[in-house]
């Protein structure tokens, strides 16, 4: 199974690209301004979209994608999101107002894009060929949110994200039982600004010591660090370098392909 990664940062500038992940060619998961970079060809395959939340730097190039390649396609795009997100998409963006209603384009019967509610704990099998596993992780976050752990259907380790997220231990409890082959975790402000983190429910690095501190002793798998802000990127690496060194971390960064 490949991770190509898309977007993960967690803000636009230059070579700055919000949080998308392609997974193989057929499976991308959440829908940020990364996705801008594929061809047409590869939107064109893409048959199913995960999303962990309803926040733009997650979703705002899906209804562009949509726009450029539904015409195209031989069947409606799958998006599979929490009931919150996907109440959000239809009041909020799939409105007829900011964006036409793809879900009833170009018929309610046939239309451009169907979605699918998922829960927390939910195990879904996608894809017909190389297909994959996926399940529903908890996240902690402003709006309802999840993150995935995703394997191919033949029994690969998984690659696990955490979504936008702050301290959370039922997401420890779930990660510790399964074969992590990668973690991609977030980390969007540095220390300085940790009680703008906590408010907006996201990690630091010493809130992300802390959860790190929760995964068993005997696991080991390389920790991809992703959503950093731009301007406080290397302040942000630094602070995780001194903090955890017993760990394999990493920066994430647009054009990484993860191989599992």
């Amino acid at each position: 199974m490949q991770v190509r990664v898309l977007g993960c940062s967690g803000a636009i500038a230059k070579d700055c690209r919000t949080t998308s992940f392609l997974i193989d060619h057929d499976l991308l998961v959440d829908a940020g301004t990364g996705v801008g970079d594929l061809s047409l060809r590869e939107m064109i395959e893409i048959d199913d979209v995960l999303l962990t939340h309803s926040h733009l730097d997650h979703i705002a190039a899906l209804p562009l994608m949509l726009d450029a390649v539904a015409s195209r396609r031989s069947k409606p795009l799958r998006v599979h999101a929490l009931p919150e997100t996907i109440a959000a998409l239809r009041t909020h963006v799939f409105n007829n107002v900011i964006w036409p209603d793809f879900a009833a384009i170009p018929s309610r019967d046939a239309p451009f894009v169907v979605f699918h509610e998922i829960t927390i704990g939910q195990t879904l099998r996608l894809g017909t060929q190389n297909a994959k596993n996926i399940e529903v992780l908890p996240a902690f976050h402003t709006v309802p949110a999840c993150g995935f752990a995703v394997s191919c259907a033949n029994g690969s380790r998984q690659w696990v994200f955490s979504g936008d997220t702050e301290r959370n231990q039922h997401f420890w409890n779930r990660v510790n039982q399964l074969d992590v082959g990668a973690l991609v975790i977030e980390t969007a402000f540095s220390n300085r600004e940790q009680a703008l983190a906590q408010r907006s429910r996201h990690l630091s690095p010493a809130t992300l010591l802390e959860e790190l501190g929760r995964i068993e002793a005997d696991k080991h798998y390389p920790i991809y660090i992703t959503h950093t802000k731009p301007a406080e990127t290397a302040e942000i690496m630094s602070q995780i370098g001194g903090s955890v060194a017993q760990h394999d971390i990493r920066w994430l960064e647009a054009d990484d392909i993860l191989v599992l």
